[in-house]
Parts: structure tokens; C-alpha cells; sequence
């Protein structure tokens, strides 16, 4: 087994163990934010989430990309020197502790302060509560980095599980108890530090049995090294942050119809189904990059890199497809006519996750696993530059339609330059055969299963409405359609089901389905040839 299939085959791994993480998570939290709005009501449930405003931008000074430093300076030396793992673990932890308590207090003693700037001085206990979140997270985030660069990622799923179990809990049985907004608060802050002490002592659990190094950690020197290679992060991520608070900014001043943005808040939350697949790609893409030399691994650079992009855009495209072709009856179905305009918007909105075909998930991952920092904040600033001022004439002009059109847009710039800059430094480049099969496969799939569900007879049994069988149906009927649409475009090949096969080890619970699916493209391609078989066997023994 070549190194490049070795290390998709542990991307893969850590990849599942986040995904089971993040939709258990979010189908526990779910059920919590239906129960405390009902509870809560319009108004309380306002406050509470006025309360979190400052604490929350405070906190966004708070990391100075050290997790990121974690992230690749971990996996980095898990490579080439474990010893220097412990150096990197304790240093990032003694920062993010410190710098977390800090700004907490800060943040503490801001609140009153914060409370009369946003005009409600009665939410000062509130913004108090809320402050000590900025530690919790400080707590949660590092302990995040440390299973991410240690790809251990079945501790982060866990961590994940006990933070949205213990807020539901907590926040519920708070309201309920006659706590109100105040509840809500405390259950929010107290489950974030329960989960990250969870996650910070699994790290030290970790820590205490990974290899000594001879040397004394210095952890200020340490320290150093990090926030050199973070803080350029730091600010990409700032600026990105910014650049999304003033088109939220620029919209609620020239869209007065209240109604439009709600739509497209429900837009984006209907598109977390497409987070659950994008997610675990990039988060594992990081430091899989990181254990490379691209001085010394040119050829594995190279075929990580393409499988990154290749096989994250099977996962990720189809998906996407799937989405844009059921938006509306996917709506339709829990909201009825209530949000209109939400099918369109979230059409619009999966689109970016098209770009994966050109390497939008691969990127930022591979630069920063190389160490690229600084030209990754490039690429950030000139998303800004252009962010900025196509952002203002569009959304002024057409409101949230002109919203989603800057956000299809802006990236592209920094993309394609990005993609430039990596052929000529690294002599690496995206398979845009391939990619153009994988968005044609998704195309016709998804064309295909509109126009089917669009023209069956509807109301076929009357105790299930439209939107439902047009679900139901399209769910069925898009998977079958871009599995065959994809072996006539020749979009996956025999040499893809015997990589593919390899990497299916890891998948855990799932390497079973993912065999049988894979067997049965094999049969539709018509069978094995001896040389595939051969491989096919050696890899099942």
C-alpha cells in the first residue's frame, strides 16, 4: 500500500469518527433550541442570544491561531520526532488557559459597558455568565487541536456529545425550573467548561503516555514558535470574520423585509446537511498535510493532494447536487408555505460546495500544513478587498439574492491564484478531467431527479403529502442515477474502486456498506479484469 493511501486510509478513519460526532451532536442540540425557543418564547430567547454578542466577539481574539499550531505541529511530529509532541501540547494549553481567563474577565468587567451599548442595561448578569464561555471555549478548542494534529478524532466526538448533552439538559431544566434567559446562559457556559475539562483531561491522559524528550520544554520559546506561525492565521481568520459581520450589517440595512431574512437564515440552516459531509474533509485534510515535506515528498504531496480533492469531491459535489435538486420539497415538506423564498436561497447557497471539484477544501490545508501561513493570509485579504466592495453594490442592489452572489463570487479570485501558486511552488494541480466528471455525474443526477420529481403524478396517497414522496423519491432515485452516470462517464475507474476498497478499512461500522456498494459499481462495470482482482484480493488479505 502506497504512503498517500496510507494516510487517506487514517484521514478516513478520523473523517467517520468526526461525522457520527457532529450529527449526534447536532440532533441533540436541535431537539435543546426547539425546546428552549418554545419554552423561552420570541423575546426571552432574543435576549439570549443578545447576551452572547460580546462575550463571543471578544472571544474571537482570544486563540491567535495557536490551535492551529497545535493542529500542525502535532501531526508534524508525530512523523518526525513524537518526543517534541509533549512540548507542543503543554505550551498550547498554558496559552489558551491563560489568554482564555483573561479576556474572560475582561470580558466580565466589560459588561455593563457592553450591556448599555446594546441599549439593554437589565442583561449585565447575562453578559456575566456568558463571559466565562470564552474560558470554556479556550478549555474545548485546545483540547480540539490536540485530537485533531494527534488524529484521534473519536475523543473529539465524544467531547462534541457530552458538551450538547449536558446543554440541552441543563438549559431545559433550568427554563423549566423558572430560571429563564438566565438558565439558558448558565446551561450554554456550564456545559462548554464541563465538555472541555472532559477534553482536557482525555489530552493529559494522552500526554503522560506519549515518549520524553531529553530536553526541558521551554515553554515560552515554544510559545513563540506557535504565535509565529499562528497569528497570520489569526488575522485570515478576523478579516473572514469581519467581512461576514458587514454583509450581515449591509443587509439588515437595505432588506427591510423582515421576512426575506428569515428565509435565508433557514437557508443556512437547511445547509448544514452539507457541513456534516464537508466538515470532517477539511478538518482531517490539515494535518494529514502536515506530516509532509513537500522538500522531500514531492511524489506523495502530489497524490495526497489529488486524492484529496478527487475523493473529497465524491463526497462532498453529489451531496451538494442532492441538495440543490430537493430544496424545494425538502422545505416544503416541514414548513409548508410559511418560507417561500428558502428553497431558492438554499439552492444558491450549495453551490459554493461545487468549488470542492477545484480544490476549495484542499487549499488552505495544504498551505497551512506547509507552513505557508503567511500567503494563506494573503489569499484571506484579497477575498476582503474584493469582499468589501462587491459585497456593498450587490447586496444594496439585490438584497439577499445579491448576498449569496457575493459569497459564489468573492472566493474565486483567491482560489484560482491559490491553485497557481501551488503548481509553481509545489508542482501539484488539481485532476480537472476528473473533476469535470464528477461535476457532470452530479449535474445530470441531479437535472435527472428534478425533472422526475417535477412531473410525477402528485398526491399519489393521500395520507402523505407532495413534498414528502418528492423526497422520499428523489432521495431513492439521485443516488441510483449518479452511480451510473458515473460509470459511463468513466468518473470512477477500476484503479478507484481498488484505492477506495483500502481506505474503506477504516471506515469502522460502515466498511461493510461500502464494500457491498463498491462491489456492486464493479458489477455494473462489467466485472474485474485479473489485474484489479489480483489487487482486489491482496487487499482483503
Amino acid at each position: 500500500m502506497s504512503k498517500g493511501t496510507e494516510m487517506a486510509k487514517v484521514s478516513a478513519r478520523g473523517g467517520f469518527n468526526l461525522m457520527w460526532g457532529l450529527i449526534a451532536s447536532t440532533v441533540i442540540s436541535f431537539v435543546g433550541i426547539l425546546a428552549i425557543t418554545y419554552i423561552l418564547g420570541a423575546q426571552n430567547y432574543g435576549l439570549y442570544s443578545i447576551a452572547l454578542v460580546g462575550p463571543t466577539l471578544i472571544a474571537t481574539f482570544r486563540d491567535c491561531g495557536v490551535n492551529s499550531a497545535m493542529v500542525k505541529y502535532s501531526a508534524q511530529y508525530n512523523v518526525e520526532d513524537k518526543t517534541r509532541i509533549r512540548g507542543i501540547i503543554v505550551s498550547g494549553l498554558v496559552f489558551e488557559i491563560a489568554l482564555g481567563l483573561s479576556l474572560s474577565l475582561l470580558s466580565f468587567a466589560l459588561s455593563p459597558f457592553i450591556a448599555s451599548s446594546l441599549h439593554r442595561p437589565t442583561i449585565v448578569p447575562l453578559i456575566q455568565i456568558a463571559s466565562f464561555f470564552i474560558l470554556s471555549g479556550a478549555l474545548v478548542n485546545s483540547a480540539t487541536a490536540a485530537f485533531t494534529g494527534l488524529e484521534i478524532m473519536h475523543y473529539y466526538s465524544f467531547m462534541l456529545i457530552i458538551q450538547s448533552t449536558i446543554k440541552t439538559g441543563l438549559i431545559i431544566g433550568l427554563v423549566l425550573l423558572g430560571f429563564g434567559t438566565l438558565g439558558a446562559i448558565t446551561g450554554y457556559t456550564v456545559s462548554a467548561l464541563i465538555a472541555g475539562l472532559a477534553g482536557v483531561i482525555i489530552v493529559w491522559s494522552i500526554y503522560r503516555l506519549l515518549p520524553k524528550s531529553s530536553t526541558r520544554t521551554e515553554i515560552i520559546s515554544t510559545i513563540k514558535t506557535m504565535l509565529g506561525y499562528g497569528i497570520p492565521v489569526s488575522i485570515g481568520t478576523i478579516l473572514t470574520g469581519l467581512l461576514t459581520a458587514f454583509y450581515s450589517y449591509i443587509l439588515a440595512f437595505y432588506v427591510t423585509n423582515n421576512a426575506l431574512i428569515g428565509n435565508y437564515n433557514l437557508a443556512i440552516n437547511f445547509s448544514i446537511l452539507i457541513t456534516f459531509f464537508a466538515t470532517p474533509v477539511t478538518t482531517m485534510l490539515f494535518p494529514a498535510f502536515s506530516k509532509l515535506d513537500y522538500r522531500k515528498d514531492h511524489d506523495t504531496l502530489k497524490t495526497v493532494f489529488q486524492y484529496s480533492v478527487k475523493y473529497a469531491s465524491l463526497i462532498v459535489v453529489p451531496v451538494a447536487a442532492l441538495v440543490i435538486a430537493l430544496a424545494q420539497p425538502g422545505v416544503g415538506f416541514i414548513y409548508r408555505n410559511s418560507y417561500s423564498s428558502a428553497p431558492l436561497f438554499l439552492a444558491l447557497l450549495s453551490v459554493t460546495y461545487l468549488y470542492a471539484a477545484l480544490g476549495s477544501l484542499s487549499i488552505s490545508n495544504l498551505l497551512l500544513g506547509q507552513g505557508f501561513t503567511k500567503f494563506n493570509l494573503g489569499l484571506s485579504v484579497l477575498q476582503v478587498g474584493i469582499g468589501v466592495p462587491v459585497g456593498f453594490l450587490l447586496i444594496s442592489q439585490f438584497g439577499v439574492v445579491g448576498l449569496i452572489a457575493t459569497s459564489l463570487t468573492v472566493g474565486l479570485p483567491s482560489l484560482f491564484v491559490g491553485l497557481s501558486f501551488l503548481k509553481k511552488k509545489f508542482g501539484v494541480s488539481v485532476d480537472w478531467l476528473s473533476s469535470v466528471k464528477i461535476l457532470l455525474s452530479s449535474g445530470i443526477a441531479a437535472g435527472s431527479t428534478y425533472i422526475l420529481i417535477s412531473k410525477l403524478p402528485l398526491a399519489a396517497f393521500r395520507f402523505v403529502s407532495v413534498p414528502l414522496e418528492q423526497l422520499v423519491i428523489g432521495i431513492i432515485v439521485f443516488p441510483i442515477i449518479f452511480v451510473l452516470a458515473a460509470i459511463v462517464t468513466r468518473t470512477i475507474d477500476r484503479g478507484d474502486l481498488t484505492t477506495l476498497r483500502q481506505i474503506s478499512d477504516a471506515l469502522g461500522p460502515l466498511r461493510g456498506l461500502v464494500r457491498f456498494l463498491l462491489n456492486v459499481i464493479e458489477k455494473l462495470m462489467g466485472g474485474s479484469n485479473s489485474r484489479y482482482s489480483i489487487a482486489r484480493q491482496a487487499t482483503s488479505d
